[in-house]
């Protein structure tokens, strides 16, 4: 506790009194801002002291039911650990909607009362963390747009328990609670009353006196529909591809962002004398048609359909069936030349015999295919088939800010435990739809509930014999709910969705079916029941939901979430990150800010667990995978990539090919590729380049090479001069440093053997040159002068997640080599660091926080954080508090030693750790104690506690910690 009032003495100093003044601490005031180009979102901070925090008390005008799902599954998670909370709100306005309420009773540790105070606009939240307390207090209700989108000032206080400010603020909520109601189904009764009352006044007075920008003719409103953001961007650029005289293109638009409606435009801009529209499925044909008379206009008879009994051969806009197109006697009624324009939907299924059929027989002067997902697995490359040319790309995360798409809350649960084990692969049907996992289910999609009156839902279940059983019993406790299989007839799916979207159902549970194809924008719950394959299909699933309608705010997405091997598809599905680089999914599980716009991704902690789990014991670069990468990017850019370009295109991370094959050139030769000769020797350099350089984890060494792959030679005064202008040190250790990499003196002798033994760059007479070995064999081998070139290049592309002001940046992640490389030490000591090294005025300190269950006595140091800003740390064993190396670090402060702290959460993390950022012993923590040896006798050891010179950030200190014991 002494620890903490010095802390918040300092952060208040800093707070209030001088910004500039070096004070340490780390609970100086802020201002909560939403911020989503900064991934910065009140919502975040809210979720940061729910999760660390004994208890809660929220004080808040307005809640909506997306407001409330943001928190479902972190209040839930503190259910389990016993840790309970109290709202307190009010019916103000009667903003708030009887459905909230209820949605309220579910949470079983929220304990919730009603003011009727006139006049009730509090926005206040209160974190109790045993003996200090944590305010928000300003302008943010407890609503999704408040919580993540809209423009709002809040402040953030930490306090001691005895502050004057906590007990006002405690006492008001107090004083208030005491003479409130507690929320009751009655009470809701009683209000639903009013509250509905008082909707029918406002519906009458609209009535009465419209807003001005009233249309009374529905039709007339409906042909005022014109192009949203996303579609103007993209008709500019469909129109500046046919102005360079191109005949095709693709369209790669997310599900639900109005691709119809964008073609449509299109067309009408084009002005066809004949227009042909090709779909799939004939689900699709009636609402494609329906959408094109609206942006079209024109008599009923100028469209048609084409598809089983329907022949409407001579219509201006025909809308058909692939199935029926492609029949050899229906495209000998329909000359090469009969469309001027033709869409082709769902596009990336052009790879089947059918479509190439129609597409070869036409010849329209455009054509347009229009796809979510283009990616394919087999060999077939829908890039080629439009000469590689996109006119627009926009995916889920961009469509998402854009605000084209309704917001959706991700659930990420628990599957149900069965004999201790959670569901997975190897679980049988009995298991899957016994009574107990129905209980299960029922008790996750009644907490985490829909937007609406009703549910309107869709379940993925994994087996045909999985989804007809759990609707049989799910019809006999009370739901509405039908089952759909490949096997049931188009007719009876057109019935069954009619009676979803008309409320005759609650569920349709199906396989595979509804993945693409079909458009049910009513549908506000999406449940998955089935193990995540493909992250393609995981998004289509997703996307049956994610269509704007009237009848809904949000989606609820519930992923059941068990043993499965391949659980980190869910984290890369919804980040769209394909870089396959498991500190990437780390990540993008532990902190989902990366979500844009008033949607968010939760995950129950049981359920992150399985994840970070199966990324640890996932192999994420087998041969299969890159090569399905390497296609893709190929199939893309319509050549052979480089790495550069997997960098570029967001596919797989650089870094993971060369850990894997040492080069590009070596990955080549195992994708069966058949690159350009290169000697031993242009295949060393390149294995150095790729494993020391091509990370960009320092960028001095990527723009030496760049200066020199362009120049004979550059001074070493000019070269200072290209850093300082890209913000870089040049201090005369760095330099050095960055000498000893590229003459390969930084390396220990096996190294520099693997590495050619010659050095890459030469410094004489204060100038820098490529070595005369390097030079003759850019110039012999052309290939390697490329691999070169895009090594560099790649290297650059991936620096600018580092930030080149400092040695470190905090929060990547290193290994010892790179630490040693960094701090600019003059060889590499990885081999002999240990856990920690006092060296050349820096000591990092490498720990591994979960260890091994195994892990001899001598060798498990107790090392633990205790808060955002403590660490626990041990040294050595047989260490005194007389040992050079300990008085080294004790007196850090005073001699100017740098401590470096680098944490990695178990050995499944590989070889590199997070770094951490710097730390001074506190002097009063140091302390001489004993551990137990292989023999069990006691052998001396120090601790002392490591004060964080900046709080560790929440999202990376939660998963570190989390199921530590």
């Amino acid at each position: 506790m002494e620890n903490f009032i010095e802390n918040l003495q300092g952060s208040l100093h800093k707070g209030f009194i001088n910004q500039y003044e070096a004070k340490p601490g780390n609970f100086k005031p802020e201002l909560l801002l939403n911020h989503s180009r900064q991934n910065k979102a009140v919502l975040n901070t809210l979720l940061e002291e729910l999760n660390k925090c004994h208890a809660f008390l929220f004080s808040v005008a307005f809640i909506t039911e997306s407001g409330l799902a943001t928190l479902k599954s972190k209040l839930l998670d503190l259910k389990k650990k016993g840790i309970n909370g109290r709202i307190l709100t009010s019916t103000f306005l009667n903003f708030n909607q009887p459905k909230v309420f209820k949605e309220l009773l579910k949470i079983e540790n929220v304990d919730v009362r009603m003011t009727d105070v006139k006049g009730f606009h509090a926005k206040g939240y209160i974190f109790d963390h045993g003996g200090s307390f944590s305010l928000i207090v300003g302008s943010s209700n407890l609503t999704a747009h408040a919580l993540k989108v809209n423009y709002e000032w809040n402040v953030k206080l930490t306090s001691h328990e005895n502050g004057e400010i906590v007990h006002h603020v405690k006492d008001q909520f107090e004083d208030m609670w005491d003479k409130s109601v507690s929320l009751t189904e009655d009470w809701i009764d009683r209000y639903e009353v009013t509250y509905s009352a008082t909707q029918e006044q406002r519906a009458m007075q609209q009535v009465i006196d419209p807003p001005t920008n009233y249309v009374a003719n529905p039709l007339q409103h409906a042909l005022q529909i014109e192009p949203n953001k996303m579609q103007e961007a993209a008709l500019a650029q469909i129109k500046e591809v046919r102005e360079q005289g191109k005949e095709k293109a693709l369209v790669i638009s997310a599900t639900g962002t109005g691709k119809t409606y964008l073609s449509a435009f299109d067309v009408r801009a084009f002005r066809p004398k004949r227009m042909l529209f090709v779909v799939h499925r004939e689900q699709i044909l009636q609402k494609a048609m329906k959408d094109y008379q609206l942006i079209l206009g024109g008599a009923d008879e100028d469209f048609g359909i084409l598809s089983g009994s329907s022949r409407q051969l001579d219509a201006r806009y025909m809308f058909a069936t692939i199935q029926t197109l492609s029949k050899k006697e229906m495209l000998d009624q329909l000359p090469p030349d009969t469309f001027e324009y033709i869409v082709v939907d769902e596009v990336h299924k052009a790879g089947a015999a059918s479509y190439l059929r129609v597409m070869k027989h036409f010849a329209p002067r455009f054509l347009m295919g229009m796809t979510a997902t283009p990616e394919r697995t087999d060999v077939f490359n829908i890039y080629e088939l439009f000469d590689y040319t996109i006119a627009y790309e926009i995916r889920l995360q961009e469509a998402l800010e854009e605000d084209m798409l309704c917001p959706f809350h991700y659930f990420g649960v628990t599957d149900l435990q069965i004999n201790g084990e959670i569901i997975d692969e190897a679980t049988t049907f009995t298991q899957l739809v016994s009574e107990s996992r129905i209980d299960h289910i029922v008790d996750k999609i009644k907490y985490y509930g829909f937007s609406g009156k009703e549910v309107q839902g869709l379940m993925f279940c994994s087996r045909k014999d999985e989804a007809r059983e759990l609707s049989r019993q799910l019809n006999e406790r009370g739901y509405r709910t039908a089952a759909l299989t490949g096997d049931d007839a188009q007719d009876v799916r057109i019935r069954k969705v009619e009676e979803l979207e008309n409320g005759e159902l609650d569920y349709i549970l199906t396989v595979d079916i509804f993945n693409e194809g079909i458009d049910i924008p009513c549908v506000n719950q999406v449940v998955m029941l089935r193990q995540t394959q493909s992250s393609i299909i995981f998004i289509q699933q997703l996307g049956r939901g994610l269509r704007k309608h009237e009848s809904k705010e949000f989606v609820t997405i519930i992923d059941f979430i068990g043993n499965y091997k391949n659980n980190y598809m869910i984290p890369v599905a919804l980040s769209g990150d394909q870089s396959q680089n498991k500190d990437n999914i780390r990540r993008k599980t532990a902190e989902t800010s990366y979500i844009t716009g008033a949607s968010t991704v939760n995950f129950e902690e049981i359920a992150r667990k399985k994840i970070f789990e199966a990324i640890n014991n996932s192999s994420l670069n087998t041969a299969k995978i890159l090569k399905e990468a390497y296609l893709n990017v190929k199939n893309k850019i319509g050549r052979e990539p480089l790495l550069y370009d997997f960098a570029v295109n967001h596919s797989i991370d650089p870094v993971v090919i060369a850990e894997k094959y040492q080069s590009y050139y070596h990955f080549l030769l195992a994708m069966k590729e058949k690159p350009l000769e290169l000697g031993q020797y242009e295949q060393q350099v390149l294995t150095m380049l790729s494993l020391e350089v091509l990370n960009g984890k320092r960028i001095h060494e990527s723009l030496l090479l760049a200066e020199l792959l362009g120049r004979e030679s550059i001074s070493q005064k000019d070269f200072e001069h290209v850093l300082t202008a890209h913000h870089c040190r040049t201090d005369a250790q760095t330099m050095d440093s960055m000498k000893g990499v590229v003459t390969l003196s930084f390396f220990n002798q096996a190294t520099k053997m693997k590495y050619g033994n010659e050095p890459i760059v030469l410094e004489e007479n204060g100038y820098y040159r490529l070595s005369p070995e390097v030079r003759k064999a850019l110039g012999k081998y052309p290939f390697f002068y490329v691999l070169v070139t895009d090594v560099v290049q790649t290297s650059l592309e991936r620096s600018k997640r580092y930030n080149c002001a400092e040695a470190l940046t905090l929060y990547e992640k290193y290994s010892r080599k790179d630490v040693c490389r960094l701090l600019n030490w003059s060889s590499d000591e990885s081999s002999t660091i240990y856990g920690y090294k006092p060296k050349h005025g820096t000591c990092p300190i490498f720990i591994t926080y979960h260890k091994n269950e195994e892990i001899e006595s001598s060798v498990n140091y107790g090392d633990e954080l205790m808060s955002q800003e403590l660490l626990k740390w041990f040294t050595r064993s047989k260490r005194t508090l007389q040992s050079g190396e300990v008085q080294q670090i004790i007196q850090a402060e005073q001699t100017g030693l740098d401590i470096h702290i680098f944490v990695k959460k178990d050995d499944d993390e590989g070889t590199d750790f997070y770094y951490l950022g710097k730390a001074l012993p506190d002097q009063k923590s140091v302390e001489q104690t004993t551990m137990k040896n292989k023999e069990d006798k006691d052998i001396p050891v120090v601790t002392m506690n490591m004060v964080m010179e900046k709080p560790i950030e929440h999202s990376l200190y939660h998963y570190l910690t989390e199921g530590v014991n």
